[in-house]
């Protein structure tokens, strides 16, 4: 298997099943109410807060590897919009799932010689490691989210 179709395929595991770790976004959020995302356990970050941020990162990769420059900054990677109904939860989470979807997709668009390439910025080092990054980056935020859910819903429970 060429080093894309895998790297795409570890990356499309995280979002949507079939990694070793067998948990994954879409089916830890599915049942996932707008209520619970947006709940604060003590002083985390909120289910909600962490999606926007794991696909603001996404997102803005995203735009490289369609050919636009890098515009993200860490400071407003937590910058979301109210989540002020279910509608608005789906929202975030469609737009999530497609950002996803096109990720994967323009990964294995990519020519294996584009992954020792400068991505964006020599500060940021090449594609490899900005790709695989995302995909770190995303399995600790969803044992974040994982963590989160139980406690949220421990306190829902104690409170009935």
């Amino acid at each position: 298997m060429k080093l894309t179709e895998q790297i795409a395929k570890h990356f499309r595991e995280v979002y949507f099943g079939g990694n070793w770790t067998a948990v994954n976004l879409k089916e830890t959020l599915a049942d996932v109410n707008w209520h619970e995302a947006t709940t604060q356990v003590h002083s985390f970050n909120t289910i909600a807060a962490l999606v926007f941020h794991v696909n603001y990162y996404i997102s803005a990769v995203l735009k490289v590897l369609q050919g636009q420059p890098l515009h993200a900054s860490d400071k407003y990677s937590f910058d979301y919009p109210p989540i002020e109904s279910d509608e608005e939860w789906q929202k975030l989470l469609d737009k999530s799932w497609n950002d996803a979807e096109l990720f994967v997709t323009l990964i294995r668009q990519l020519p294996e010689s584009k992954f020792e390439e400068i991505f964006s910025d020599e500060k940021y080092g090449n594609y490899y490691r900005n790709i695989v990054g995302i995909i770190e980056h995303t399995h600790y935020h969803l044992g974040q989210i994982v963590l989160i859910k139980k406690l949220v819903r421990k306190e829902e429970k104690q409170k009935q």
